[in-house]
C-alpha cells in the first residue's frame, strides 16, 4: 500500500481526548512508516461548538505527545488554508458546481416544518426520508425564499442504488438504497456540513488514506457518493474500534481522565501514554507491549487493528508509565518533571534543577509525579500552612501518654545547637537514640509528623536538611503547640 498524505483534523470544542490522540497518532505512524506527510487540519466550522482556546490546546497537547505534523495549521504548506472557517468560498464554489449539475438543490422548510416531518413518519412507524420534490429548486428560488425569511439549505440528491465501502479494519461495508437520503451539504448560514467540507479537504490537500473512529463509518456513505459525484479519487479507509472502559462502556470522565491534558497534568510521561494509546486497538503478535516512537514505525501495520473495542485499562497505564520513570536517564526525567511542574498547581518550585533531580532521587520508585508531589510538596508549604493528619497526630504523637510530644520538646532544644547537614542529623540522631534507649522511629516519626503533617516523606535526614533549620524549629514549636493546645 502507498501512502502519501495523511491527516488529523479535529474540531476545536475542547482538548485532545485519547480517542482523538490514537487517531492523530496512528496517522502520524503511517505517514512516517510511508515516507509521506502529516497534516494538521481544524475544522472549525461549527460556530455554536467552536472554541479558540481549544485549537491552542490541542496544538500543544499533540506536540507534548511527541506527533508533529509537516504541514497544516501553523506549519503551512501549499494546500491551505488550513482552517475551514477560512475555506468558506471553496466549499461555494464546489456546492455551486452541484447545483449547476443537478447533483444537489434548494430546500426551505423551517426546522418546525422539518420537526412535524417526523413525527408523521414516527407516528406511521417507519424511517423519515426527506421528501424530494418533483422538480429541484435552483439559486433563484433560494433568493426568493431568503427574502421572505425562510431558510434555504443544499440538499445532495442521493441516487437509488447501493454504495459500497472498502474499509481496512471491517472490510466491506454495504448501505442499501433504502437508507440513503438527501443529507444536507450546505447549512442556511452559508457553513458546509461536516461530509461536504471534509471531503473537498480531503481532496484538495491531497489526503489518501482517510483513518478515523469507527463513529464515522456509518456516515462514509455520503462522503463516497459525495467523492463520486464532484469526481474525486477514493481515498483508504481506516476506521478504527472504539475505546471503551474496563466495564464496556464508552470511555468518559466518569471514571478518571480522558483528555491528554488530564494526563499530562496528572504526572504521567508522554512515551508511555503513547505507547499504551498505540495498543488500543492494536496489537503487533507477539506478547511485546513496550514500544518507542521509532519503534512503533516501524512495527505498526494496518493489518494488526482489531474489529473488537478496545478496553482502557488504567493500571496498565500506570505500570507503563512507572516502568518508563524507572528506565528514564536523570536528565530527560528532570525535563519532564519541570514540564509537569509548568502546567500543574504544586507548592514545588521549579527554578532550582538540583533540589528538583534531588526530590526525584528521594522518590524513587513512584509511579507519577504526583506521587512526588505528595511525598515532598509539604517540603515547600508555608511553615504555619502543614495541615496535619490526625491519624498521625494520633498514632506518633499522643500515643503512650504523649510520646512523642515530650520527644519532640526534648530534640527541639538540642536541634538548635546543631550544625545543619545530613550526616550530622544522623550522626546526632543514632547517638541520641542510643543514650535514651529509644529506637530510631520513637525519634523520627515524632520528627516528620511534626515538620510535614503526616507519617510520609523523603528520608528524614533529606527532609531536614531540604527544609533547613529555621523552618525546621518553627514546625516543630507549632507542632507542640497546636497539640498541647488540645489538650
Amino acid at each position: 500500500m502507498k501512502i502519501t498524505r495523511t491527516r488529523f483534523a479535529p474540531s476545536p470544542t475542547g482538548s485532545l481526548h485519547v480517542g482523538g490522540a490514537r487517531t492523530a497518532l496512528y496517522n502520524y505512524i503511517l505517514a512516517r512508516k510511508f515516507g509521506g506527510k502529516f497534516l494538521l487540519r481544524i475544522e472549525d466550522t461549527d460556530a455554536d461548538r467552536h472554541c479558540e482556546q481549544a485549537v491552542e490546546q490541542i496544538c500543544r497537547d499533540l506536540k507534548w505527545l511527541g506527533i508533529e505534523w509537516d504541514e497544516g495549521f501553523e506549519a503551512g504548506g501549499d494546500t491551505g488554508p488550513y482552517r475551514q472557517s477560512r475555506r468558506l468560498d471553496i466549499y461555494r464554489e464546489h456546492v455551486d458546481k452541484l447545483v449547476e449539475s443537478g447533483r444537489a438543490y434548494y430546500a426551505f422548510e423551517t426546522k418546525e416544518e422539518l420537526d412535524a416531518m417526523r413525527r408523521k413518519a414516527r407516528d406511521a412507524k417507519r424511517d423519515f426520508r426527506y421528501p424530494r420534490p418533483e422538480r429541484l429548486p435552483g439559486a433563484e428560488e433560494a433568493n426568493k425564499a431568503r427574502s421572505g425569511q425562510r431558510p434555504a439549505v443544499v440538499r445532495f440528491l442521493s441516487p437509488s442504488l447501493d454504495v459500497r465501502i472498502e474499509d481496512r479494519v471491517f472490510g466491506e461495508v454495504t448501505v442499501e438504497s433504502d437508507h440513503l437520503d438527501d443529507f444536507i451539504i450546505m447549512k442556511n448560514d452559508g457553513n458546509p456540513t461536516y461530509h461536504l467540507a471534509n471531503v473537498v479537504d480531503d481532496a484538495l490537500m491531497g489526503v489518501d488514506l482517510v483513518c478515523r473512529g469507527q463513529e464515522f463509518l456509518g456516515q462514509t456513505w455520503r462522503q463516497v457518493l459525495l467523492r463520486e459525484a464532484m469526481d474525486f479519487p477514493e481515498p483508504v479507509y481506516v476506521h478504527l474500534p472504539l475505546i471503551m472502559d474496563m466495564q464496556g462502556r464508552k470511555l468518559s470522565k466518569r471514571d478518571g481522565s480522558v483528555e491528554v491534558h488530564q494526563f499530562r497534568c496528572s504526572g504521567c510521561l508522554p512515551e508511555p501514554l503513547v505507547n499504551f494509546i498505540a495498543l488500543l486497538g492494536w496489537h503487533p503478535g507477539g506478547d511485546r507491549e513496550k514500544y518507542t516512537m521509532k519503534e512503533l514505525i516501524e512495527n505498526f501495520d494496518i493489518s494488526g487493528l482489531n474489529r473488537s473495542n478496545a478496553r482502557f485499562d488504567r493500571r496498565k497505564l500506570a505500570a507503563f508509565n512507572k516502568d518508563a520513570v524507572a528506565v528514564a536517564d536523570e536528565t530527560s526525567l528532570l525535563e519532564s518533571f519541570k514540564d509537569f511542574l509548568s502546567v500543574t498547581d504544586t507548592p514545588i518550585p521549579a527554578g532550582d534543577d538540583w533540589t528538583l533531580a534531588r526530590l526525584l532521587k528521594l522518590s524513587a520508585g513512584f509511579r507519577t509525579f504526583e506521587d512526588v508531589v505528595a511525598k515532598c510538596g509539604s517540603l515547600f508549604v508555608g511553615d504555619d500552612s502543614i495541615d496535619y493528619r490526625q491519624e498521625a497526630v494520633d498514632k506518633v504523637l499522643k500515643k503512650n501518654e504523649g510520646a512523642g510530644i515530650a520527644v519532640l520538646e526534648d530534640v527541639r532544644k538540642q536541634l538548635e545547637s546543631l550544625e545543619w547537614d545530613v550526616d550530622i542529623l544522623e550522626s546526632w540522631m543514632k547517638d541520641y537514640c542510643s543514650s535514651n534507649e529509644l529506637e530510631m522511629g520513637m525519634v523520627a516519626q515524632p520528627l516528620r509528623v511534626a515538620v510535614t503533617g503526616s507519617t510520609v516523606s523523603p528520608s528524614l535526614f533529606d527532609t531536614l536538611e531540604i527544609l533547613g533549620k529555621e523552618s525546621t524549629l518553627a514546625r516543630i514549636d507549632r507542632c507542640i503547640k497546636l497539640i498541647e493546645g488540645e489538650d
